[in-house]
């Protein structure tokens, strides 16, 4: 089946607000207000959304920005992707996936990067049907 995808304008605090219950799955750390915060910060940095809505709801989406690299190149980074658990397994994170390796080539990116936490195997499982490479190990450290 073959799924529409749209770029949310995030200057517009309703699309978020729309965007925000599909988000919510894997940001369940986030209230609305935070995530508004938020994704408005990054966007001011080049963060974008693509979603899919089915019935005027957003039932799954993508949060993704353009960046430079010694190490890489040019990359398209791959923030968030989101299904509602209701609607996994209609084929969305595929269309999702498929719209965003297009977009990478549009742009001229030399890759496409993610993170996955380890507990995702479902997510796991689309990327590496997806051609990904398991390639290095992200850490991170708390400062505040």
């Amino acid at each position: 089946m073959k799924y529409e995808v749209n770029i949310v304008d995030t200057s517009r605090i309703e699309n978020l607000l729309q965007c925000f219950t599909v988000f919510a799955y894997l940001r369940p750390h986030l209230d609305e207000t935070e995530f508004v915060r938020r994704v408005q910060v990054q966007a001011a940095e080049g963060y974008h959304i693509a979603c899919i809505q089915m019935d005027g709801e957003v039932v799954a989406a993508a949060g993704y920005r353009v960046q430079h690299y010694l190490a890489w190149g040019k990359i398209f980074y791959l923030d968030d992707l989101i299904t509602l658990p209701q609607k996994k397994n209609a084929g969305l994170g595929s269309a999702l996936m498929e719209w965003v390796t297009r977009q990478a080539k549009i742009l001229g990116c030399d890759e496409l990067h993610l993170d996955t936490g380890y507990q995702r195997h479902d997510a796991h499982r689309l990327y590496l049907k997806n051609d990904f490479d398991l390639s290095c190990h992200h850490l991170s450290k708390k400062i505040n």
